[in-house]
């Protein structure tokens, strides 16, 4: 246990600037940008856009003059409901820092040799390559997740000042709400449903990263896309033969797409068969958070996944072999 959680902080400082710093300044950029940009408005022109209550459309600068309590009531459930979604950009950087991530974390120490130092200690492969996994699985989601709360927490205090300095006040309204303080906690509760469905893409990579003399990149992405072109090539060819050969589609959706795309947050709700109505409220006509965390574990049912995280798996043990013997420059 000690030595994992050793090897997890190794992972952690030395990808110290991809993992937080890159999310972190992103947040802060964010932060400014939202609060340059309400402080401006309300302060001159009021705050813009429409919010949907109850089927009806109403603008954001209507919404600060009178308004019945029940309206306003509505107003607080969809803030308290959806004010983690500002943060989206942070869970659009993290796949983009995990994917560049795994295929380093096995193709870099070949290639500068520190291979030979990192063996030389009491280590076993098993458990660098766990490691590793382990840090893209979820140390960096979990980063990920604190920094976005974080800053959705402070772009939603700035939002509240803002309307409170132009008459409405809603902070006891949000505070109030349950869905404020269950927003955070269906985050966090998703990171188990990320992790199996993210599995095939991280061993995948992990072991074309322990695999890949050189041109890693190329060969991650040149591989799946070596396949899809050979299939259609058969496919043509056979077309003749087998009344249209067969379902290159098939292949593109659920091998292909489905072993690169697994680090996308949410991904697993398209290719889950997910529709839209089922996540939508349909009184205040917004995205349903509740209606998210629940849909989401009900993929889990799908024998898809579990083919996944076996294929995953399959694959980190071949990348744990393949570190074993290969240690070459």
């Amino acid at each position: 246990m000690k030595t994992m959680k050793w090897l997890l902080r190794r992972e952690f400082w030395e990808n110290k600037g991809a993992f937080f710093w890159a999310p972190l300044v992103i947040a802060l950029v964010m932060l400014a940008f939202v609060g340059a940009t309400l402080g401006y408005g309300a302060a001159t022109h009021g705050i813009g856009g429409v919010i949907v209550v109850n089927g009806h459309e109403m603008s954001k600068t209507a919404m600060l003059g009178p308004m019945p309590l029940a309206v306003r009531a509505e107003v607080a459930a969809v803030v308290a409901n959806t004010y983690l979604a500002a943060e989206a950009p942070l869970f659009g950087v993290l796949p983009v820092v995990v994917f560049f991530y795994c295929l380093a974390a096995l193709y870099d120490e070949r290639r500068d040799r520190s291979i030979l130092f990192w063996k030389s200690l009491p280590v076993s492969d098993q458990m660098t390559v766990l490691s590793k996994m382990l840090t893209a699985l979820c140390v960096a989601p979990l980063i990920t997740i604190v920094l976005a709360t974080g800053a959705a927490l402070l772009m939603l205090l700035i939002g509240l000042v803002a309307v409170a300095f132009n008459g409405l006040n809603l902070f006891g309204l949000v505070l109030g709400n349950p869905d404020f303080y269950l927003a955070p906690l269906r985050l966090i509760g998703l990171l188990p449903v990320y992790v199996l469905w993210a599995m095939p893409t991280v061993g995948y990579l992990l072991m074309v990263s322990a695999w890949a003399r050189s041109k890693v990149f190329l060969w991650a992405v040149g591989i799946p896309v070596l396949l899809v072109a050979l299939a259609k090539w058969a496919n043509f060819l056979l077309g003749g033969v087998m009344n249209g050969g067969f379902d290159v589609d098939w292949l593109v959706h659920n091998i292909v797409l489905r072993g690169l795309a697994g680090l996308i947050p949410g991904m697993w709700l398209p290719f889950g068969e997910v529709s839209t109505a089922a996540l939508v409220n349909d009184a205040q006509q917004t995205i349903n958070a509740g209606s998210i965390f629940t849909q989401s574990w009900m993929t889990l049912t799908q024998p898809g996944v579990w083919v996944g995280v076996l294929a995953g798996g399959a694959m980190i043990l071949v990348a744990m072999r393949l570190r074993r013997w290969r240690d070459e420059g």
